[in-house]
Parts: C-alpha cells; sequence; structure tokens
C-alpha cells in the first residue's frame, strides 16, 4: 500500500495538534474552542447563529461552546444594538489574547512545517489544497476575512 493523502493529512493533524496543544491548555482551551475564538475575532460582532451556519457546527454544541467561552473569560455576549430580542459576539482582551497567540501558534508550526520547500513549492502547495476543498468551501470558515 502506497501512502496517501488521508495518511498525510492525518499525520500533520497529529503533528499540529500535539504542537498546538499544550499552549492551547496552558489558556484553558481545547483546539475546538479555538475555531469559535478564531471566528469571533475575524466577524466581532456576529451573532451565535452567523457563526454556527459558517462553522457548520449544530446550534445545541455552538450554545454549549459559547456558554464555557463566556463562563471562562473569553467573549461577551451583548444584546444586539439593532434588535434587543439577540445577541452579538465580541473576544474579551482574554479572547483577545488567546486570538493573537493562535495565529502565532498556527503561523510557527506553519513554517516548521515547510522548511524544506521553496516560497513557490510552499504557494504551490496551499493552491493545489484549497482547489481539493470539498463544494463552496474553498476557504476554512473560520479564516474568511
Amino acid at each position: 500500500m502506497h501512502p496517501s493523502l488521508p495518511h498525510y493529512i492525518s499525520l500533520l493533524r497529529k503533528d499540529f495538534t500535539e504542537y498546538c496543544g499544550q499552549k492551547l491548555s496552558e489558556q484553558g482551551l481545547s483546539q475546538g474552542l479555538l475555531y469559535f475564538i478564531l471566528y469571533i475575532g475575524k466577524h466581532p460582532g456576529c451573532s451565535p447563529g452567523e457563526l454556527s451556519r459558517s462553522l457548520q457546527m449544530d446550534a445545541g454544541h455552538s450554545t454549549r461552546s459559547l456558554t464555557r467561552l463566556e463562563e471562562t473569560g473569553f467573549i461577551l455576549r451583548q444584546a444586539n444594538p439593532a434588535d434587543k430580542r439577540s445577541c452579538i459576539l465580541e473576544l474579551t482582551d482574554k479572547g483577545q489574547d488567546a486570538f493573537d497567540l493562535s495565529h502565532d501558534l498556527f503561523d510557527r508550526w506553519e513554517a516548521e512545517a515547510v522548511r524544506g520547500l521553496t516560497q513557490e513549492e510552499h504557494t504551490q502547495l496551499l493552491a493545489l489544497l484549497r482547489r481539493i476543498l470539498p463544494g463552496e468551501r474553498k476557504e476554512p470558515p473560520c479564516m474568511k476575512p
């Protein structure tokens, strides 16, 4: 059997998870919760429904995760000034620190992972991976501007 795309993706995910796990754990975060921080950091003032749809999470899971992030001081839920029946999500200072840390971790891991590639090869690798993302998801939802 020859190595396959799932094999390489599994190895990269394992390496990434181990690399980031310790630092995230020190912050009181899991990788799953981090995606909520990343989305809110890139979309301040988003609604819980918008976040759930964009991350393709069910509403119950999102609600539990947001409650945990709020209870641990990473996010604030505030009344939406345009519609008092709904709320908007914002990062706290602690949440912003976690957002900044995650970008630093991601950048350092990526630099280490591609250190044997030229800039052109790195760009080509990213372009090829983007092409095989399913459907309309050509950019991970938490990374969209």
